[in-house]
């Protein structure tokens, strides 16, 4: 798996989860739940990751 996204913010991440999902790319948000352990610091940063061999199809829908 490839990092496509690293955010703090989660209308990035929901964006970019419905973004991949409509366009038919797997994908996981890593680190979601340790992100939530560590409150609202800002710390830890979720991150979107897809197939490496879909990473530039997807790279391409968010531009």
């Amino acid at each position: 798996m490839i990092e496509l996204v690293r955010t703090n913010d989660a209308v990035v991440i929901s964006f970019v989860e419905s973004l991949m999902r409509d366009a038919g790319i797997a994908c996981f948000v890593a680190d979601q739940n340790m992100s939530v352990l560590e409150g609202s610091i800002g710390l830890l940063q979720k991150r979107v990751m897809v197939d490496a061999d879909k990473a530039d199809v997807a790279r391409r829908i968010l531009k």
